[in-house]
């Protein structure tokens, strides 16, 4: 794994997204010993904001003394001496954003941070951090099937000059039609616990990626693909109930 991501960096990659609760730990190791002989040519991102005990993230904490307590442990993981982007990683009701921000802001000042940013945020939370503290980047999930970020968050950032990083924009794999309904998980992949992957949902998600498979690329087809997953539906949560409470908040 090290090979590859020095691999792609010779190819032109040079955005590299991590956090803590990968592993939890061991994606922020593996980054920080691939990279650091060539720090100066990528940009890192990683996230705090979960509670992690014995191995295990057993909720959320944003405190400001834990978003610290992350930083200086990622620092050391990465083999780095500036986290170039450090995101919130789900927001955590029980801490003002404002404080979060601050926060963030603290460690911007002090150098060991470059860029504040949000993952899965609403709208009215973005505008309260960036008050304090303005934000570079929000992360949200966006795909054919995954439309949440555009009626209010997209529209905001583009108001405040904030830029976004979509992620899973294949489906977590569905859009690229090698899952079907004879597909299994195994325990450790995170497919195995998204409603949208469940036997019955799977079935009737696959017309979109059916439909996927036979479409080119002029524009009136891509105009077909937007409105698209709308006609047809999805079907299922794309987190399980716990974690979709913690999107858009």
């Amino acid at each position: 794994m090290i090979a590859v991501l020095r691999s792609a960096v010779d190819h032109g990659v040079t955005f590299y997204d991590t956090a803590e609760v990968y592993g939890p730990y061991d994606n922020e190791e593996l980054v920080g010993e691939a990279l650091a002989p060539i720090r100066d040519q990528v940009t890192i991102a990683t996230k705090f904001g979960w509670d992690i005990q014995g191995g295990q993230s057993i909720g959320l904490n944003s405190r400001p003394e834990q978003i610290r307590r992350v930083a200086e442990e990622s620092l050391t993981r990465l083999r780095t001496d500036r986290i170039d982007l450090f995101y919130q990683h789900r927001v955590d009701p029980d801490v003002p954003i404002e404080d979060v921000a601050g926060t963030v802001g603290e460690l911007i000042t002090a150098g060991k941070v470059r860029h504040f940013g949000l993952s899965e945020p609403a709208a009215a939370t973005i505008r309260a951090a960036h008050a304090v503290q303005p934000l570079t980047a929000v992360q949200s999930e966006y795909s054919l099937w995954t439309r949440d970020p555009e009626d209010e968050v997209l529209p905001t950032l583009a108001e405040l000059g904030i830029g976004f990083v979509p992620f899973s924009p294949l489906g977590k794999g569905f859009l690229t039609g090698t899952v079907d309904t004879s597909t299994t998980f195994t325990d450790a992949d995170i497919r195995n616990r998204v409603p949208r992957f469940e036997a019955g949902n799977l079935a009737a998600n696959q017309a979109l990626a059916d439909h996927v498979k036979t479409v080119g690329l002029s524009a009136d087809e891509h105009a077909d693909l937007d409105t698209l997953a709308q006609r047809i539906g999805v079907h299922g949560d794309r987190y399980n109930s716990t974690h979709m409470s913690y999107v858009n908040r």
